[in-house]
């Protein structure tokens, strides 16, 4: 049988499919594509109306209108919206189906940059976690790993769903290990918009960044009840797990907002100072229209010459990075110290900074803890790394000792010894014993370490120094009636004009220059400029043992 050529009788559409015309063929097409369609919209509705509304009179948009405000205007592509439940105990087998089993995940661009996101739906039982909810997370998770693109989770869910309770502790599992394996590869942000309960809570922990909303958001590992049923403990949701006490004593949240639009936009101003991956080198560059060697003339009158005094740090930090722009991360936890992204000249710089008006600027175990996941976090992202330092020293004393000062102090010691990225530090006024330590000197690694005149780098500050060194003459002193504060005060001023004048560590080669405040940005600047260049090659190994 010979085979007919295109365009002779016999064979077009109709000899392949009977009797029926071109037209019935789209017609039946058309009537698929409707059916889908039609399916897909009745997804897209969540839980229904009624449900809709409970969510909006708690304060909270939708999971479809939280993906909404996060990525560019029309630009959101979903992926796996007929995923089915596979539960079938307890009721679930009378339910067809579960709308896109409780999370929508997909992709689109944030400020024009590829980003991936998973949005928990509170509206659809409780936005719980089964099977199918969890491989469609460890499924996004994992391709924006595979594809270099940032991950955004937008959480609120009541936890496992007990109905499809190993399904729901086996993709629990599974997202953590995907999440694990992306760590470090791409950014990873948290935003707990509701309840986070159970060994869902693990899952933002295993994150770079939370953000948590006031009022509407809580994390913990067991609900009131449950808690009451163990330990005996009368608790609420909020005290027991709200956003205040994440960002204030636990130091598991970065940062706390207002409402779902402020943690989104904020979620979006974060991005635009990280990179895409870890892949990409470092974070783009912004045009800020700042001129990179503005002078800072304001800060010779902000940083007083006495130690002892206090001025606002943040002052400083205004002053130093474009635009005045900091975006702080646990701005209300370990206030001691300032950790947060700026850009100078239109680069993205990570900033530790003591605060002295806190705690002096003391290192306490928080601080350094504090410091520690910042550190590592720029690091694995390519960015660079500035220091500023005006610090007593580590906080010491029998509690500090208790709660493990030792310990984690040296968390913070290793991030800075381990971080690759470049690293310039500033001495603004005292840098004294572990403190200077902790807060990367060169001998920690630091590319360029400034001083200003005010600087006073040394072992201990010089009222440490004199009960030292002049335990006996001051014992002496005090024997015979004299005046011991007067002496002290006398031995103190010798001591700091011997040894704690900015020229005595210049001498040593322990701060390459001695700058003018008000060059201070420029000369940051041009350092960081320079260590464009930096290449660092650590040593063969499977990773270092940090100080957990």
């Amino acid at each position: 049988m010979t085979a007919k050529r295109p365009g002779e009788p016999g064979s077009g559409p109709a000899a392949r499919t009977g009797p029926r015309g071109g037209g019935d063929i789209v017609e039946d097409m058309l009537s698929k594509i409707r059916q889908i369609e039609d399916l897909r919209e009745i997804i897209r509705q969540g839980g229904g109306p009624d449900a809709v509304a409970a969510q909006r009179r708690k304060g909270k948009l939708t999971a479809r209108e939280r993906l909404a405000a996060l990525f560019d205007p029309h630009d959101f592509t979903e992926l796996d919206v007929f995923a089915r439940h596979l539960g079938r105990d307890y009721g679930l087998d009378r339910i067809d189906r579960i709308p896109a089993d409780g999370v929508i995940i997909g992709h689109g661009r944030v400020g024009g940059r590829p980003v991936a996101a998973f949005s928990q739906d509170f509206t659809v039982l409780a936005g719980t976690c089964g099977e199918m909810h969890g491989r469609k997370i460890a499924r996004i998770v994992e391709l924006a790993a595979t594809m270099g693109c940032p991950l955004v989770g937008l959480m609120d869910s009541g936890g496992g769903r007990v109905s499809e309770e190993l399904g729901a502790l086996s993709q629990y599992g599974r997202i953590f290990h995907q999440q694990v394996q992306a760590s470090g590869v791409v950014p990873q942000l948290a935003l707990i918009l509701g309840p986070v309960a159970g060994g869902q809570a693990y899952s933002p922990a295993l994150m770079d960044v939370i953000f948590m909303v006031e009022g509407t958001a809580t994390m913990f590992l067991a609900g009131p009840p449950l808690v009451e049923a163990v330990v005996h403990e009368h608790i609420t949701e909020e005290e027991l797990g709200g956003a205040r006490l994440h960002a204030r004593e636990s130091g598991t949240s970065d940062l706390t907002c207002r409402d779902d639009l402020h943690a989104i936009g904020e979620a979006r101003r974060l991005l635009s100072f990280l990179p895409s991956s870890n892949r990409e080198g470092g974070p783009p560059e912004v045009e800020t229209g700042d001129d990179p060697g503005r002078l800072l003339e304001e800060l010779p009158g902000l940083l007083p010459v006495d130690p002892e005094a206090t001025y606002d740090m943040h002052r400083v930090l205004e002053l130093l990075l474009d635009r005045g722009e900091l975006f702080e991360l646990k701005p209300e936890y370990a206030e001691n110290l300032i950790t947060g992204l700026g850009r100078i000249g239109g680069r993205s710089v990570g900033i530790v900074a003591s605060n002295p008006g806190h705690r002096a600027g003391c290192i306490d175990t928080r601080a350094a803890v504090k410091a520690a996941r910042f550190v590592r976090f720029c690091d694995q992202f390519g960015i660079p790394l500035l220091t500023l330092q005006d610090v007593p020293g580590f906080l010491v004393g029998s509690r500090s000792e208790r709660e493990g000062i030792v310990r984690h102090g040296a968390k913070m010691l290793y991030a800075y010894a381990e971080a690759t990225v470049p690293k310039v530090t500033v001495v603004l006024r005292k840098a004294y014993a572990g403190g200077y330590l902790a807060l990367c000197p060169k001998e920690l690694g630091a590319d360029f370490v400034f001083g200003l005149p005010t600087a006073e780098i040394g072992l201990m500050g010089p009222q440490g120094a004199v009960s030292v060194l002049f335990r006996k003459e001051l014992a002496r002193a005090a024997a015979a009636g004299e005046d011991v504060a007067a002496l002290r005060d006398t031995l103190g001023r010798e001591f700091r004009d011997r040894y704690l004048d900015p020229l005595y560590p210049a001498g040593l080669q322990v701060v390459d220059d001695i700058i003018d405040p008000r060059e201070l940005r420029r000369v940051v600047h041009r350092a960081l400029e320079l260590c464009r260049g930096k290449r660092h090659e650590p040593p063969r190994r499977k990773h270092g043992n940090l100080p957990l």
